[in-house]
């Protein structure tokens, strides 16, 4: 439930055990990720073809292993902006992260739970699946929106961009003279040349 909530919003999650210092220490988070990378990378050109069995199965244990506790946060290339847990007394290793980090928690608190650490409390009963997912539809339907918002104001800044570029353009066009003619007659107050001087009266 909540993976298909998540997918459907382009979201990163995680429904497995939270990786300690995942936020924290997320440089480390990201190598472990580009490692499960190159493993792909590994058995699309050809390179596992050349390794003994026991290689190739130590790999793809690993690569298993990789998949199931960060292959949902795959994408994710920076810290996020907000956390949403649903059972912040079970995720209180992740609370604890964001914050030290300052990121926001959106969190789902019951009556057994510590509200304190929660940026943005929503009461209700976290082991109950239908008001969890009434939840995360909202939550989602929410995040579909602002990335629809965020879609349209980044094609009117480009516009906008666009117009002024143009508009900065316009004076240099306007700015470009007539080169004068080859023929053009001197001005009358320039003075004759040294061989045009008159004659002296004879």
């Amino acid at each position: 439930m909540t993976r298909e909530r998540a997918t459907s919003v382009d979201m990163p999650y995680v429904i497995e055990r939270w990786p300690g210092g995942m936020l924290t220490n997320f440089a480390t988070i990201r190598k472990a990720v580009k490692k499960m990378d190159s493993i792909d990378k590994m058995e699309t050109d050809g390179t596992m073809d050349n390794m003994s069995k026991r290689e190739k199965l130590q790999l793809s244990r690993q690569r298993a292993k990789l998949e199931k506790n960060l292959g949902s946060i795959k994408n994710l290339n920076r810290l996020p902006s907000a956390l949403f847990v649903i059972d912040v007394l079970k995720e209180h290793i992740a609370v604890a992260e964001a914050n030290r980090l300052g990121i926001p928690v959106f969190g789902i608190v019951d009556t057994n739970s510590d509200p304190s650490n929660v940026d943005f409390v929503i009461p209700a009963n976290d082991d109950a699946s239908k008001s969890i997912d009434i939840i995360l539809a909202t939550v989602c339907e929410a995040i579909k929106e602002g990335l629809e918002e965020r879609k349209v104001e980044q094609i009117d800044n480009k516009d906008a961009e666009a117009d002024a570029e143009e508009v900065k353009e316009a004076p240099k066009r306007r700015r470009i003279r007539r080169p004068a003619a080859a023929d053009e007659a001197p001005k009358a107050d320039e003075a004759p040349a040294a061989d045009e001087a008159p004659k002296a009266e004879e």
